[in-house]
Order: C-alpha cells, then structure tokens, then sequence
C-alpha cells in the first residue's frame, strides 16, 4: 500500500471528503458568479464582455478604422485574456452585433451573424468586425487611469477590471445569466430614458424610485412590440424583481374586397422570441384543432421589415383569433426581471434606484481619477516648460556645457550640478496664480529643484533630460513666445483641474454634461424613439386611479357609524349662513370624529386588539346630512368582540413621522408611520398586547409632542415623544406609566408645548366629578414613573374615567353607563388645581357611574370652521377632530390623540 502511495506522491493527507466537496463546490460557485455569469453593475458588463471590448480597442479595431476578421479578434481575446474555448467568445462576439439582441449594439458586424428566425452565424473566419461609436463611449478615457487593472490569467499583461463607461450599459442593453443559485435578467432600456433618470438623480439624489420610473415607465426592447401592462415592471423596478408582459404588434388588413376574409399580420414579436419557432407552434395549434379560424400562415418578412401573415377563414372575427393566439403562443411572452448584479464583487439584488446610484457614484469615480491623471500631466508639462524657459535664456552656456561633455550621461551630470539664470522662468512662475507648490509634480528630484530664494533656478532630472532631447529650432524667439504661451495655458489648466476636485458640484455638472452629449450622439426622442410602446392591461387599472382627487368631510359617530360628505357643500353653506350639521345622529348617538381628508388619503383605524386596518376615503360611503353611514365594523374582518377605537387620517407615509400608541397596562410604544405604508385587507399588528391588556390610544406625531398618559388612581404623567424610541410594529414597547395592581391607564392625550397657552385638560371621575385644568400646571416628569395627581380619587369621586383636552367655546357629552347623556359647555366649568376633587358634571343615580367624556365635534366647531376656512382659501384639507391627533397630510396636530379611547 505504502509502495503504491509513493508513485503518486511524496505525502499523503487523508481529508473530509465532505468538507473537500463544500470547498471545492463553493470555490465554482464563486469562480461562476464572479468571474462568468453575472454583470457588474458599473459597466453592466460580464467578464468575457469586457475583455473582447478592451481586445478590440487595444487592436484599435474602432468604428472608423477598417474591420478586422472575427477570427483574428477571437484569438488576441483568447490568447491574452479569455482563456476558453474560441466558441464561447464568438458567440459573445455574434450577440454584441445583433440588432434583435441588443438595444444598442457594441459590435459592428459585417456577414450573416444570425437572424431573429434562430439561423446560426457564419463562421469567424467569414465575418468581420469592428467597435460600433456608441461602444466608443464604454472605454473613453481609459488610458488615463481612470479603472484599476488586474493581471490576466498568466500574469503576462494585464486587463482592467471594469471599464469607464459613459453610458448607463447595465439598463441601456440589459443583461441575462445564470449563476450558482442566483440568475440575473435584466431588460434594455431607452437611453433618452435611463440619461433622463440619471440627471434626475444628479439634481435630486433623495428622488424616490416613483418619481424616477416617471421618467423610465417600462423597459424598451429592441424588436419592439408591446408592453401590455406596468404592474409587473413597476414592481420590478421598486423590488428588483417583477414581470414584464410583451405583446406582438399586429393589425388587421381586409383579404378581399367585400371584407368577409381577414388576415392578422404580425409586425413585431416580443424580445428573444424565436419567429420560426412561434409559426411552427401555431400550424401545430391549427392542426390539433387547438386554435380555429387559421385557414393559412407565412413569412413576408424581407429587409424592410417583419411580416408574418395569419389568414383567416371567411366570416371569422379577427380580435377572438387574435385574443386566442396570445393565450397559447408566444405572441404574448413575458420576461422575468431579475435584478441581480455584481457591487463591490457581490451579488446582490438591487431596485432601479441603486442600479443607477451604482453607474452615477462610478462615473464620479471615473472623472474623478481622470482629472487627477490630467492634473499630474499638466503639471508635469508645466514643469517641463519651466526647464525650456531656461534653457533659451541660458542657450550659450548649455551648448558650451553639452559640446564639452564626453557623453550625455555627464552633460545631464553638469546640468543639474548649478544653478542657471532663470530668465523668463522666473516671470512665468510669478505670474501663475495661487501657490506655485500646486504647479509642482510629484516626485521631482533634487527635490529642491525649481526656483531659487536668490532667483537662480535649479533644473530636475527631467528637465535635464527634456533639455538633451531639445532640437535646436527650439531656440528661435518665436519658440520662446511658444514655450510662455503654452506654460500661461498649462497654468490655467492647472488651476482649473484643482478647481474641479475642491469642488464636487462642478464634478457633478461634468458628469451630466457628459451624459447629455451622449444622449445627443446617440438617443434622444427624435433620433432614437422608445420601439417598444406601453399598452393598459384593463386588468391592472387601481380603481383609485379612477377617482377624481376631491376634499371629504368624514365622520365618525359614537356608535361607530361612518360616513363622508364633499366639502364643497361646506364651501356653499358658509358663503350663506350658519351652515348645517355634519350629520344627522339619533339622541343617543353623535358626531364623536371628524375630519377633512382628500379622497386618495387614507384612514388608519387601529382596534383595542392593537391591531391597524387600512380604509381609503374614497372607500367611505357618501351619505346626506339625515343618513347615519355604515357601521365601520363591517368594513373590516374583526375578531370577536374587537372594536375600532381611533381613526387617523393619514396623506403620506414617511420617516419624519410617527404613531404613538399608549395600552391599558401603561405600555407606550412609537413607530415610523412608514412602518405602515404597506395595507393588507386582514389588517396587521400595530402593538404586541399582553394578556388582558388593550390599546387605549393612538395619534400621529411629528417626533418631538409632549404625552400624557392618564391612570384611573388619578395620576397623570407627561414626558417628551423623544423619551421613547421608535421600534418595529411587533414590538411590545416600554414602560410609559407606573402602575399599581389593579389600576389601569384611560387616556393618552398628545400636545405641544403652545397649546399650554390656551387649552386645559378635563378629567372626569365615575361619581360625576370633574374639573378644568390649565394644560401648563401638567409639567414633565420621567417617563414610566407613577406621576403626579390629576384630579383626587377620593371616596367621593371614585376612580377618574376620562381625561380630554378642551378650550374656551367646547361643548362635551357626558355619557353614563345607565345611558344617561348630558350635553354641557365646558365654559359652565371653571378651572381648578391639579391636587382639588373637582366640581358636580352630572348628577348620578347610586346604581349609575359616569363611564365617558366625549369633546362634541359638529360643523360649528371651532375647528371645522378653521378647517372649512383653509380649505376655502387655499383648497388644503385639514384634520378637524383632536381625537385624530393628525393633520390630513400625516402630519401632526396639537391635538389629543387617545380620546374616542377613554373608555
């Protein structure tokens, strides 16, 4: 055994044959997804891409020189860089010239390479190749150290590892592979789009993925056709992964006169759909009687275009064909997006924005590392010019030194051992702007070559050597005006360039100007028009799309009925009078919210489940002033017993604002109102709730409110919104209020620190008793501390049931749990301290309690005149209820937030 080991090696290592596989398995994996399969998301270019790219510039194989075969092309990309089979490059070679592959092709070819009808190419050493302009545009400025390089396979050269590219490639032509567990399927794109999408997000880096897809509505395919549908492409677009649904362009021309006979003609078929292949499956369907009314189909198609001509029966109705064909062949096709990419040499799936953030940050990167290229040249000829400068004003002297010199090695020697006069040298200096170390290049030896404190100048090495190279014409006076000119010119230049790096804006105006100069070459709307046009799929219309944006009135009533009126009937009534009620309720019922929100707002209604549902305010039934609404309940799947507490109008779901919720047991808990831009019909959790606990109060906050939480021991606490942070939607929160066993928390208001001025805290006890305090006298406390007294919970008044915020001219409900109801002015109340018992609100039977205290909202509030009274004047609807605790934009209001929850 041991003589057999020693013929293959010196030293065996026994190993883990699955830990060799994993190695080995991931090793391919990596070499796969990194070095084959997937594009790099700053050229949008695989390896074996850029490699026959940088190979066709290197051979200067360019769009204005002579093609070269595509053999001898293949062979330099193979022999120096591509180390695989020769077919596997010409194949790549064949794709970059074909006009049905590419949106814009890269590759200039001259022979048969390929049809959309699946022919194969010519062979490479038939056809021939050149770079097309626009590809031109991938390797501008290369030569100017503006991408690193890497060594090739064998060390003997190297190659760059991503190419400068002016143009957005990964969009503009798409990119499809597939990896090791992960693909990627990018569609092409319309440049005058992508450009636009661009100098969008250089104007407005902070632009959402909507606004740009305004200026990029749908992928544009090279052979045309339709996208029937945006759904998908939009989704693809915000998520990096969707759908996009290709139509054939077709219409329908008359077979003979009288027009019984028809026949579709196709004129455009979805991208990468085979045409040969699409007319053998549909005879296929026509012979197995799959699709019927076909009587004849053929290929008309010539150098001016596609024609594939479907005729049909006498008498058969052309769209029921039509509609039949795009069901079961690939007249309607789709292509799966799939954005997956290389960032940094990792794969990952990225959205429209980061696709573009990703090509903008590497063309700063670009102008960038190329300004500083053309800084150091400048400088470097700068110098240079400085060393001729003195050479003119020392001519005599130096063709005496050099004719003595034995050989130039010991002329460069003797140039460099003194100081010369430095002439005009000096002056040029001089006269150059700013400090003359920033027209230095980097290392210069003798490092203290230059110009002298004593005004002799010290020559470099360099210039030593430029002096020995010099020819004698040189030495004219014309020359001498030349050599001033030129260093004046470098000198700007000079500046200019160090200008550009001190300031990031004006590399941004470059990059944009680089971008509008390649959309006027190649794109824009008349030169180069979006093939593929965009089709309506009637089965992706958003209703909301429909509704007309309009102002509404919304109510909410104590039992929980919800209705909306336009405000323009408001509108009218104030131009006229006193106006009219909201709505009609039963005496046991009223107006408990109201507020203002445009039609495509929408309403978050939060349970005592501590669980949201969403509902549009178009979705709200209209109803006159005597009708009641509909119950909100049956508007939503709700559990058993779960009911809706609060109701917040919201506009916009951003970062800047949140809801702060406040639970029975003292929990508070705040989240970003974007957590809940995302509706789902069964509703989500808003709060994690413990056993026995419920959400008492909701309201939208702009992040820095001040909160009160009310304890039926009639404490109350206030802290700032900035004491809690925000946390996800599952969460359970933190402590906001120190409870003691059996008490629990009934209200939580929201205010601002003005509102202190002018508006008063109502608590109210379940004996009848109840006072008016100034909202000021509430000072700050900790959070999740016990808090101080609000109102005494004395035997005489028992424990507190509700605690409101009211001003001057509120009218109030008073509600009892043996149904009585009292209706008072909150002016009939007079303000107390914090630590009294409160005064008589509502006499109460021995067997009776007060259970709520309910602000009344009608169309004569103060608010609902505010509200009314904005609208007019500049068509902005506004929150009119405290209850809501936010305006209808999804801002916050100074209002309460906990109220409709005091229960």
């Amino acid at each position: 055994m041991d003589q057999d080991q020693d013929q293959f090696a010196k030293e065996t290592v026994p190993i883990s044959l699955e830990q060799e596989m994993k190695r080995s398995f991931l090793d391919y994996a990596m070499s796969v997804i990194v070095g084959r399969a997937l594009p790099d998301v700053r050229d949008g270019l695989k390896p074996v891409h850029r490699r026959v790219l940088y190979a066709m510039h290197e051979l200067n194989n360019v769009w204005n020189r002579p093609y070269l075969k595509s053999a001898r092309v293949v062979g330099d990309v193979m022999g120096k860089y591509h180390p695989h089979g020769d077919s596997a490059i010409y194949d790549t070679v064949v794709r970059m010239a074909q006009d049905f592959s590419l949106r814009y092709t890269l590759v200039d070819g001259q022979g048969n390479f390929g049809s959309v009808d699946g022919d194969p190419p010519a062979a490479m050493r038939y056809t021939e190749i050149r770079l097309r302009k626009i590809a031109g545009e991938m390797v501008a400025d290369i030569d100017k150290d503006t991408v690193d390089y890497g060594p090739n396979y064998d060390g003997s050269t190297t190659e760059p590892l991503v190419l400068p590219a002016r143009i957005p490639n990964l969009l503009i032509n798409g990119s499809t592979g597939i990896a090791v567990a992960m693909a990627t399927n990018i569609p092409p794109h319309n440049l005058h789009e992508v450009v636009a999408a661009c100098l969008l997000l250089l104007e407005n880096p902070d632009a959402s993925i909507d606004e740009l897809i305004e200026k990029i509505p749908a992928p544009d395919f090279p052979t045309g056709a339709l996208i029937y549908g945006v759904a998908g492409v939009r989704e693809g677009y915000r998520t990096g992964r969707g759908r996009v649904v290709m139509r054939a362009r077709t219409h329908f021309e008359d077979m003979d006169k009288a027009g019984n006979r028809q026949a579709i003609i196709v004129d455009e078929i979805p991208y990468q759909v085979n045409k040969a292949v699409l007319q053998q499956k549909i005879a296929e369907l026509v012979n197995e009687k799959k699709i019927e009314g076909i009587s004849d189909i053929r290929d008309e198609s010539d150098k001016q275009g596609m024609r594939v001509v479907i005729e049909l029966k006498r008498g058969e109705n052309a769209e029921v064909v039509l509609n039949n064909l795009f069901k079961l062949t690939q007249l309607q096709d789709s292509f799966g997006i799939n954005m997956v990419a290389l960032v940094d040499g990792q794969p990952r799936l990225l959205n429209l924005k980061q696709v573009l953030e990703a090509f903008l940050a590497h063309r700063r990167e670009v102008v960038t590392r190329r300004t500083v290229y053309e800084l150091n040249r400048a400088r470097e000829r700068g110098h240079i010019l400085e060393g001729l400068a003195v050479a003119v004003v020392n001519v005599d002297e130096m063709i005496e030194l050099i004719k003595t010199s034995p050989t130039p090695p010991v002329a460069k020697e003797r140039l460099l051992a003194r100081t010369w006069a430095a002439g005009i040298a000096a002056e040029m200096v001089e006269r150059a702007a700013g400090d003359a170390s920033a027209l230095r290049p980097a290392g210069i030896m003798p490092p203290n070559a230059g110009l002298q404190p004593d005004g002799s100048y010290q020559l470099s090495e360099v210039q030593a050597g430029e002096i020995l190279q010099m020819r004698l014409q040189r030495l004219t006076g014309l020359e001498q005006e030349k050599i001033v000119s030129e260093y004046r010119e470098v000198v700007d230049r000079i500046l200019d360039l160090l200008d550009i790096l001190a300031k990031p804006a004006r590399i941004t105006a470059i990059i944009r100007d680089e971008l509008v100069a390649v959309e006027t070459e190649f794109g824009g709307p008349d030169k180069d028009p979006r093939r593929s046009q965009i089709e309506l799929n009637a089965s992706e219309i958003d209703v909301e799309d429909l509704i007309t944006p309009q102002d509404m009135v919304v109510t909410l009533s104590n039992s929980g009925y919800i209705k909306s009126q336009p405000l323009s009937e408001y509108r009218a009534q104030r131009r006229g009078g006193r106006g009219k009620q909201a709505a009609s309720t039963k005496d046991d019922d009223w107006v408990d919210q109201l507020f203002i929100a445009n039609t495509h707002d929408t309403i978050l209604c939060f349970s005592d489940r501590g669980r949201v549902y969403w509902l549009k305010v178009w979705e709200v039934p209209q109803g006159s002033r005597a009708s009641r609404g509909r119950p909100i309940v049956n508007m939503f799947p709700l559990a058993d017993n779960e009911k809706i507490t609060v109701v917040l109008p919201v506009r916009t779901f951003d970062d800047d604002h949140f809801v702060f919720m406040a639970t029975s047991l003292g929990t508070v808990k705040k989240t970003a109102l974007s957590d809940f831009s995302n509706p789902r019909k069964a509703g989500i959790i808003a709060v994690d709730l413990d056993e026995g606990d419920y959400l008492i109060g909701a309201a939208v906050t702009h992040g820095s409110h001040d909160v009160m939480l009310f304890s039926d021991a009639g404490k109350a606490v206030r802290f700032l919104e900035t004491d809690v942070r925000a946390m996800g939607r599952t969460a359970r929160g933190v402590r906001g209020m120190a409870l003691e066993d059996g008490q629990k928390v009934i209200a939580m208001l929201v205010a601002d620190v003005a509102d202190g001025e002018h508006r008063s805290v109502l608590t109210a006890t379940e004996n009848g008793y109840g006072k008016r305090t100034p909202l000021i006298e509430h000072t700050r406390h900790g959070r999740g501390t016990k808090g101080m007294i609000a109102i005494q919970a004395s035997e005489r008044n028992g424990k507190m049931v509700a605690a409101i915020l009211v001003e001057k001219g509120d009218e109030i409900m008073l509600i009892t749990t043996g149904g009585v109801l009292v209706r008072t002015r909150v002016d009939e109340i007079r303000e107390m301290g914090r630590a009294t018992q409160g005064v008589t609100l509502i006499g109460v039977e021995d067997d009776d309690t007060l259970s709520r205290v309910q602000r009344v909202v009608g169309s004569d509030s103060p608010e609902m005149l505010a509200a009314v009274g904005e609208a007019v004047a500049g068509d902005e609807p506004a929150a009119a209820d405290d209850a809501t605790g936010a305006d209808a934009d999804g801002g916050a209001s100074p209002d309460d937030g906990g109220e409709a929850a005091d229960d």
